[in-house]
């Protein structure tokens, strides 16, 4: 058997499912300095140069016979560690993918010049004073922030309030977690959130004591935070889903805000969830726990009903001072059809001193068409699809295939040349809204043109979901419009999904303000309410009722019909429950559904399934865990 410093035990960087495991190598003299665990090599497989990590230097090999050796070091920076690799291990379970699959997420590419850098870490004894001001709101909060201090680990789901800066009161928790020696990751849903967090970490934490890790980064900006984070030169990391796997040394906090946002779910296998890594990070080294939004997921709440987490709430009477005041119509008057520009909107508008928010659920201009006469969609005679208009002087055109139609267009059920838009977006409501009120001006945010903050003054802000700019103390109103058409969407997260856009989009608003919500009353209750939580109870107890997330496990696998088949057949798990298969898009979608508890086991043997296609050298599943949609 070869010595220790002979065999190097290397996970092969292959996206094939039945190849998912290290293997051994024998390392030559002149590399065995350098090759030290977590280090990047090269090395021969099937044929061919590829990369790798050595994740161990065992004594002893089990393979028979003449090991291959290491090709190259290609550099002997460990940043492959005992604990990322751990996570590693464990999220490719959950989400039945593979463990280099998730690494690709996890280790930024190397940059060399980076790895020279020398970054000088600050002294902990300097560490700035804490502030408890940001969490005085809630009875909780100052319990909160003694416990990080302390070293323990609270796990809590915090609901946030609008004029309370959630970024000061998270880099005060991070705060708390360094003043006990500890790390912190925390994570936001886009660079959007992380340009302004910076500014407000920088400023509670002190300089250099934090780093910023997004996928949006210059590959060397990247890999210089990465390394100083796993160098252990800093603690502390702020970043999009990028940073949800840094190599914190004595991780002691791990944070999300607006936890329910669907940005958080990663767009590659294994298409894993930034909470749910978090949260595997919280069991796995038992750090505090922090999940927060102006909304509540489901799962979160889940968290909360099982005694797992704690709440922080505010008292219901500073709940509903913080939010705004809520007129709820339907835009009718005395019965009459709804109006596209209500008189609870044209009157609060007008009473309105400063900036107002008008959010609005589709981008765009008209995006889709009907016959003014017979109200039939207007569709593409080459593909059938829906015709729409980008702008106010642009040719009709089809949403599919692109084809512009004969002009005059002609209704194909009645023969009418009109056209009317049942949906318009947010360019179309700006025009609108600019020949309604002249003496505002009318900026529009979403799409391609996303602005960050716009000046105080009489304006009305256009923008659709999520794209909403800030300004300056606070908007004097909000308006939602046309909610019916957000909840109208066919999906299983449309009723979560809808109230967190809304109260993200209610938070912006200053304090006393007012909002008009456009839409049916009965269906809007909670925003009167201010009432968060409550969406999340009802909408994890419907959870419960169908046996879904986070009730529940589904796995959904996309392929062709004839590959799903014998699938459909198959046994799974004890109280595996298989629907389908159906036809989704241009490929067949089979769902299988079993209790929480059997989760791991299915997710195991559905991987095993993968790497039985890919040692057959058949195209691999699409296979997704608990996916956001279906």
């Amino acid at each position: 058997m070869p010595s220790t410093s002979a065999i190097a035990r290397v996970l092969v960087d292959t996206p094939l499912a039945h190849l998912d495991r290290p293997f051994d190598y024998s390392v030559p003299e002149a590399l065995s300095a350098a090759a030290v665990p977590g280090s990047r090599v090269k090395v021969r497989f099937a044929g061919r140069l590829v990369d790798g990590f050595v994740v161990e230097r065992p004594e002893v090999t089990e393979h028979e016979g003449r090991l291959a050796p290491l090709a190259k070091v290609v550099s002997p920076e460990p940043v492959l560690t005992p604990e990322v690799l751990q996570l590693a291990r464990a999220v490719a379970q959950r989400w039945a993918g593979t463990v280099n699959d998730v690494l690709r997420l996890a280790i930024p590419p190397r940059h060399a010049r980076a790895e020279a850098h020398v970054r000088v870490a600050p002294e902990i004894a300097d560490l700035p004073a804490l502030d408890p001001d940001a969490w005085l709101a809630w009875p909780q909060g100052p319990g909160l922030v003694e416990a990080l201090v302390d070293g323990e680990s609270p796990r809590a789901v915090w609901s946030a309030l609008p004029g309370h800066d959630p970024a000061r009161a998270f880099a005060q928790a991070a705060l708390a977690a360094l003043h006990a020696g500890r790390g912190s990751v925390v994570c936001v849903p886009d660079v959007r959130d992380v340009a302004r967090w910076d500014d407000v970490f920088a400023e509670v934490l002190g300089p250099d004591r934090h780093v910023v890790l997004t996928g949006a980064q210059k590959p060397p900006e990247r890999y210089r935070s990465f390394l100083a984070v796993s160098r252990g030169q800093v603690q502390v990391v702020l970043g999009t889903r990028a940073a949800a796997y840094a190599p914190v040394r004595k991780l002691g906090l791990v944070a999300l805000w607006d936890e329910g946002d669907d940005l958080y779910v990663e767009q590659r296998a294994p298409y894993a969830h930034t909470r749910e890594v978090l949260l595997t990070r919280a069991v796995q080294h038992d750090t505090a726990v922090l999940l927060a939004g102006y909304a509540r997921s489901p799962e979160a709440q889940a968290l909360v009903a099982s005694g797992w987490c704690a709440e922080v709430v505010a008292e219901s009477t500073t709940r509903r001072l913080a939010w705004p005041t809520v007129t709820v119509t339907d835009g009718s008057v005395d019965g009459g059809a709804p109006a596209r520009l209500p008189r609870e909107v044209f009157s609060a508008i007008r009473a309105a001193e400063g900036a107002v928010l008008v959010q609005v659920p589709r981008r765009g201009y008209r995006t889709s068409l009907a016959c003014q006469d017979c109200r039939n969609p207007a569709r593409c005679a080459a593909c059938e699809g829906p015709l729409a208009q980008v702008a106010a002087r642009a040719p009709l055109a089809c949403r599919w295939c692109g084809t512009e139609p004969e002009q005059p267009w002609t209704c194909r059920h009645c023969g009418s040349h009109r056209l009317r838009a049942p949906t318009v977006g947010q360019l179309r409501t700006g025009e609108e809204y600019g020949q309604a009120f002249p003496d505002h001006e009318v900026v529009t945010s979403g799409g391609a043109e996303v602005l960050d903050e716009v000046e105080p003054g009489r304006r009305i802000v256009l923008a659709t979901p999520g794209a909403e700019p800030r300004v300056e103390g606070g908007y004097h109103l909000v308006v939602l419009m046309d909610t019916w058409l957000a909840l109208g969407r066919d999906d299983l997260r449309v009723v979560e999904e809808t109230h967190r856009r809304w109260f993200n989009a209610l938070a912006l608003a200053r304090e006393r303000a007012a909002a008009v919500v456009v839409g049916d009353p009965a269906q809007l209750q909670a925003l009167v309410r201010a009432d968060p939580v409550g969406v999340a109870e009802r909408e994890l107890a419907g959870r419960t009722e169908t046996h879904l997330p986070p009730v529940g496990r589904l796995v959904v696998v996309d392929a062709a019909a004839d590959v799903l088949e014998p699938l459909a057949q198959r046994t799974w798990t004890p109280n595996t429950e298989v629907l389908g298969p159906v036809r989704h898009g241009e490929a067949e979608r089979l769902v299988l559904r079993s209790p929480r508890r059997e989760g791991l086991a299915l997710a195991d043997a559905v991987r095993a399934v993968q790497a039985e296609r890919t040692a057959a050298k058949l195209p691999p599943l699409r296979i997704q865990v608990d996916p956001a949609s279906l």
